[in-house]
C-alpha cells in the first residue's frame, strides 16, 4: 500500500499492488537470529524434508514483515502501524519465493483533527499468484494540515 499522502486522499477501494521481493535463505538465517525462533522447519533441512512441506520455508513473521517493507511510507504521513486483525498464513514461502502485497482500503476512520486511520484489506501473494498471506492492517495517518516535516 501507499501511505504516502494525508488521510482526506484515501478513497474506499483504492488498490495497489508493490514491487516483489524474493525471500532467499539469507532472510531465513537472519530472521532466525533477530527473532530468536530456530524452529527446526525454518532451519534444519533434514527435518524439513520430514515435513509435509518436503522442505525449509520462510517463517510466517518474517514473510509479514518482508511485506511491510514493500509498503510505500512517507515520514511526516504514517504516525503509527495501528494493528493487525484476522491475519491467516494461508501458504508456506519457500526460498527462492517472490512475494507481492495487494492492498485495497476498506475503512476510513478520523481520529480527531489531526490523524485518521486507514483499513487496509491486504493479500501477500507468490509469484504464482497464490495467496500466502491474509490480513487486515491498519495504519494511522496524519490529515492534511498535520503532515510533519519529512526527513
Amino acid at each position: 500500500m501507499r501511505f504516502d499522502r494525508p488521510f482526506e486522499q484515501y478513497a474506499l477501494g483504492e488498490r495497489h499492488r508493490s514491487r516483489g521481493r524474493t525471500i532467499t535463505e539469507a532472510d531465513i538465517v537472519r530472521f532466525a537470529g533477530v527473532s530468536g525462533d530456530f524452529y527446526p522447519l525454518h532451519m534444519d533441512q533434514e527435518y524439513a524434508k520430514r515435513t509435509p512441506f518436503g522442505e525449509r520455508i520462510a517463517h510466517g513473521m518474517l514473510t509479514l514483515s518482508a511485506a511491510t517493507g514493500l509498503w510505500m511510507m512517507e515520514p511526516g504521513v504514517v504516525l503509527a502501524f495501528y494493528g493487525i486483525d484476522s491475519l491467516r498464513f494461508v501458504r508456506p514461502v519457500k526460498i527462492g519465493d517472490t512475494i507481492y502485497v495487494e492492498s485495497e482500503v476498506k475503512r476510513l476512520t478520523e481520529r480527531g483533527e489531526e490523524a485518521g486511520l486507514v483499513t487496509v484489506h491486504q493479500r501477500i501473494v507468490n509469484q504464482r499468484e497464490e495467496t500466502v498471506v491474509d490480513a487486515v492492517v491498519h495504519v494511522l495517518v496524519a490529515r492534511e494540515g498535520n503532515v510533519s516535516a519529512r526527513a
